[in-house]
């Protein structure tokens, strides 16, 4: 390893890694020190930070969506309190605010939501009149319409709380299932719950959804070269491209959007990119998807043309009128 100062400072003072004090995020940031530790041979300390979201028991809708978990960890980077940060890159505004870089996206994990039901049910085993735990209304609408288009009998309950407040609900009986993100599963190590991955065809994640993102000073160009190592460029092309397509629907996680772009591979080249984009009505009566396939995008402006010019699909199908639509 080499042994060099990313700040040009003393090497042997650890980086500040700012992190939100949920277990999931702990682990997300453990994570990612790990691979810090291994690009700069720097000590790395976590800097637990609560934020709004963290502390609301309000709705995610009600309290203003993507923002709530970031803007303090954000504040602490513009004060110099941390060296870097640590998001669930769809908790992160689609607006790059000034002064702060985002100096890595890593390889994704499973993008897909994950149910943990009763019984080791599946989706298609739920019986009728089942009730399903989630907090996003994306997820309500995507839901309600499989319950629809399948004839099923299934009531959405919103609810809020870590993975295990959450798992809880079915444990107690209060809920048949609730759903979940996959990675953050993964990343605890309770993959061994879920009862059944739900097909992107079936429900498409949130844009970003997987992946993280490493966040630092715009200024500290020594540290974001160091943790520009641990860019993956298929997962920032997927994840520009989604959440170009966010933004130009002017919608933020308080909106039913998902989105997911899949690189497409003929043997062991990739050359395609496919992005799919869903927004509906949170009762599942009224959904748009579309998706359009093109050229793997090369660039951040070429990747994010992409998103837009889907968005620009789906708004003329109609998207915008579902977009306002605030069930919970």
């Amino acid at each position: 390893m080499t042994d060099y100062s990313p700040l040009g400072g003393d090497p042997t003072k650890p980086l500040r890694l700012g992190t939100r004090r949920s277990k999931l995020a702990m682990a997300q940031s453990g994570m990612v020190a790990d691979a810090v530790r291994e690009v700069t041979g720097r000590a790395v300390e976590l800097v637990e930070i609560t934020t709004y979201g963290d502390v609301s028991r309000e709705h995610l809708a009600q309290i203003g969506g993507t923002g709530v978990f970031v803007a303090a960890l954000r504040e602490a980077l513009a004060r110099g309190e941390v060296d870097f940060a640590v998001h669930s890159l769809k908790d992160l505004p689609t607006t790059q605010p000034e002064g702060l870089v985002l100096a890595a996206v890593p390889e994704r994990e499973d993008p897909r939501d994950a149910l943990v039901a009763r019984d080791g049910l599946t989706l298609a085993q739920l019986p009728s009149g089942a009730r399903i735990g989630t907090g996003s209304p994306r997820r309500m609408a995507q839901l309600n319409a499989y319950a629809r288009s399948h004839g099923l009998d299934m009531e959405t309950v919103a609810i809020r709380g870590n993975v295990d407040t959450r798992i809880d609900f079915v444990r107690s009986g209060e809920l048949d299932a609730v759903v979940l993100a996959a990675a953050g599963l993964s990343r605890l190590g309770r993959t061994g719950e879920v009862t059944d991955f739900l097909s992107t065809d079936t429900v498409l994640p949130a844009p970003g959804q997987g992946a993280l993102a490493i966040e630092c000073a715009e200024d500290s160009t020594e540290l974001a070269a160091a943790l520009a190592e641990l860019d993956d460029p298929h997962t920032r092309v997927a994840v520009t491209a989604e959440r170009a397509l966010l933004a130009a629907l002017e919608a933020g996680c308080s909106a039913p959007v998902g989105a997911l772009a899949d690189l497409l591979a003929d043997g062991q080249t990739v050359n395609e990119l496919r992005l799919r984009g869903v927004v509906g009505s949170t009762d599942g009566t009224s959904l748009v998807q579309l998706s359009i396939t093109g050229s793997v995008p090369t660039s951040h402006d070429d990747a994010a043309a992409f998103g837009r010019e889907l968005a620009s699909e789906m708004l003329a199908k109609g998207a915008a009128g579902l977009m306002g639509e605030r069930a919970l």
